[in-house]
């Protein structure tokens, strides 16, 4: 059963918490080699605290799809699916893979041509070498969490 991370019974949201995660989600996470498996989860703790912090978000749920660790807004539907894996044509790459049809990695490429690398329309690409670009990481990251939300306010 996919897991919902930082909600507990009750109205009081609880902080989504990254030792609390579904067995299948942990055991894709312990299959990554060591270096990997650190910046996937560097990676997670970053989408976990943006969701955190990110007003309308709301509880955040982990599960797989696709065989990959994914985070959905299924409390508040405010969201579009963030993926995040290894990209394996590409040895030490990972990547932040998000819906194809959103528009939301055009809109980051507007934002940050030179800082981020972009797999087509698909993903933003990144390299186990280099240091995470957190704060460009976590404005995509709260772009993808809020775009439903946002489309909702637009429209009106």
């Amino acid at each position: 059963m996919p897991n919902p991370i930082g909600k507990t019974s009750g109205k009081r949201a609880a902080r989504p918490r990254a030792d609390v995660s579904d067995p299948a989600v942990e055991a894709v996470f312990n299959a990554y080699p060591a270096p990997l498996k650190a910046k996937l989860k560097t990676l997670r703790r970053l989408i976990l605290e943006t969701a955190r912090t990110t007003e309308g978000v709301g509880a955040l749920q982990e599960t797989l799809k696709w065989g990959q660790p994914s985070y959905l807004t299924p409390e508040t539907r405010s969201g579009s699916t963030i993926r995040i894996d290894q990209v394996k044509s590409a040895a030490g790459q990972y990547a932040v893979y998000f819906h194809c049809q959103t528009g939301l990695v055009d809109s980051f490429r507007e934002l940050y041509p030179t800082k981020l690398r972009f797999g087509g329309n698909r993903c933003i690409l990144l390299d186990v070498r280099d240091e995470l670009p957190r704060a460009e990481l976590r404005h995509c990251v709260a772009l993808a969490l809020t775009y439903h939300l946002n489309k909702r306010k637009a429209a009106r």
